[in-house]
């Protein structure tokens, strides 16, 4: 009988600091025993709906604060100063400020924190990355974070978190082991449950990662390059780490 849960492999490809990085974690409510039989914790479409999410944590404290001069370049400031756990310099090797033209309001910058996360497998499988939304977060955010949608089994490329300031005058922050985005996949069949592993990217594999890498700052269409993309496909992707 063919296997009804697909696994999906997770690596981080960073290698200095790469502690920091939590593993992702399936969704949990942290609740009390219910009164009731009845009680919406029982609820076997909320309890399925929860299950399909992953969490991944925050692996910094953040203190943004965004300056919007007329005429002038946004900046961004480490508000924390010298209270901050995370050096500026290693700050601005994680968070981009995306140039002006891209953004989609021109009122709402546009922030990338690039993150080491890869997700790949050897079945069909899409990845979903959202916003915490199930949990309740005491400082609320001052704006959206985008979401994306992608094939893992093709197209295993590093995670971005890209975040839209609407609220300029409100400050951004972020703290170490909060939930900072989900993953859920879709697979062929939607009653199929995802079995996360870690994963070992061999050579090979990390070659065809490499080769997926960057290719945005050369072409606006990248999924035009997912039929080349799987005809370079290596056989096999997952490899379970031991």
């Amino acid at each position: 009988m063919p296997s009804r849960v697909v696994e999906v492999g997770w690596a981080v490809t960073q290698t200095e600091a790469s502690l920091i990085w939590d593993e992702p974690a399936v969704f949990r409510r942290d609740l009390p025993k219910p009164a009731s039989a009845k009680s919406v914790e029982a609820c076997p479409a909320a309890i399925e709906f929860d299950a399909r999410h992953f969490v991944v944590p925050c692996p910094v404290d953040i203190h943004l604060r965004i300056g919007m001069d007329e005429g002038k370049r946004p900046t961004l400031t480490n508000a924390a100063g010298l209270k901050s756990t995370i050096r500026s310099k290693h700050l601005n090797k994680m968070v981009v400020l995306v140039d002006r033209a891209e953004w989609r309001h021109p009122d709402r910058p546009l922030l990338q924190f690039i993150t080491p996360y890869i997700f790949l497998a050897d079945q069909p499988a899409y990845i979903n990355q959202f916003p915490p939304f199930l949990h309740y977060l005491e400082t609320p955010w001052p704006g959206l974070q985008i979401c994306g949608r992608f094939p893992v089994h093709i197209w295993p490329r590093r995670l971005m978190w890209a975040f839209e300031w609407h609220d300029i005058d409100k400050d951004l922050m972020l703290h170490r082991g909060q939930p900072w985005f989900y993953v859920r996949f879709e697979t062929d069949d939607p009653t199929h449950r995802v079995r996360l592993i870690e994963a070992e990217l061999t050579p090979e594999v990390q070659r065809y990662v490499d080769g997926i890498s960057g290719v945005t700052n050369y072409t606006n269409r990248t999924f035009s390059l997912f039929e080349r993309a799987r005809a370079r496909r290596p056989r096999q992707l997952l490899f379970r780490r031991k």
